[in-house]
């Protein structure tokens, strides 16, 4: 299986403390770069998430985003030391029957440090939610590469299928295009009144097929074909690869160009370089 550099996945979670929604997506990079915006409460999961990305991705920009809501019970509910609050009554008692303050006041007694606190929400247990949250949608990521990736490859195979037509068409026209080129020289020559030495003539003849055989051009086309329809198959971290082998793609094309004196092979030589050009940018999105 390829995968794309380009993926999105989103995932939505609920829970006694509150709700968090975990954003996840990417594009093309030539190697691997992440981001992260994150509430500042969950700063320090940062290293922990670069590592999950390290180690299930090799390339892409990718950009991970945490909104995260506390329910307002979770957040704002107090607890109330009733040992400390007992001593503080005792002692204002104790005061009080000296004379020395004429009533205790409960809203008084809350008031000393420490009586009262603010239930602090229990982080390790929302970080734990946190972190299986994100796997789950780091799955989800991760099959929406693959599925474009798929897509990618299904074309890619069809622009292949495309050059292995237009090697064959070459091949098959080649024979016909030689014995054109001598007919047409001959003939120049016997207009011309040129009388030439027959194996002098057979000679030049030879010497120009040599110059317009492209059979090993397309015998490397065709290689290149089966190289790539193997990488593909193979799967995996690819991209670079594939990206190789458009080059050579590209140099039997330029050469299959230069050669080419039909107005047939020439219309197959450009056909060559589109269809090596929309695999090109394909591949430029492939992992």
């Amino acid at each position: 299986m390829i995968y794309s550099m380009t993926g999105f996945a989103r995932r939505e979670i609920k829970a006694e403390w509150g709700s968090a929604v975990w954003e996840i997506r990417s594009v093309n990079q030539r190697y691997l770069e992440t981001f992260f915006r994150l509430p500042e409460q969950f700063r320090s999961l940062e290293p922990i998430l670069r590592e999950r990305f390290r180690k299930g991705l090799q390339r892409g920009k990718v950009e991970c985003a945490l909104r995260f809501s506390m329910n307002d019970a979770a957040s704002n509910s107090i607890n109330v030391n009733q040992d400390l609050a007992k001593q503080v009554v005792k002692a204002a008692a104790s005061i009080k029957s000296k004379g020395k303050v004429s009533k205790i006041n409960a809203a008084d007694v809350l008031k000393w440090p420490g009586v009262i606190a603010a239930q602090e929400a229990d982080m390790d247990t929302i970080q734990s939610d946190m972190l299986k949250a994100f796997d789950d949608t780091f799955k989800d990521f991760v099959a929406s590469r693959a599925s474009e990736g798929d897509n990618m490859k299904v074309l890619i195979e069809q622009r292949l299928e495309g050059i292995q037509a237009e090697s064959n068409k070459v091949a098959q026209h080649m024979p016909t295009v030689i014995e054109w080129q001598k007919d047409r020289i001959r003939t120049k020559f016997t207009e011309a009144n040129i009388e030439l030495d027959a194996t002098r003539v057979e000679q030049e003849m030879v010497l120009l097929a040599q110059k317009m055989d492209v059979a090993e051009e397309l015998d490397r086309l065709n290689s290149h074909v089966s190289e790539t329809m193997s990488i593909l198959k193979k799967g995996g971290a690819v991209g670079r690869r594939l990206d190789f082998m458009m080059q050579e793609f590209n140099r039997e094309a330029n050469t299959l160009g230069s050669k080419s004196i039909n107005s047939d092979i020439t219309q197959s030589a450009v056909e060559l370089k589109v269809l090596i050009e929309q695999m090109r940018e394909q591949i430029q999105n492939i992992e």
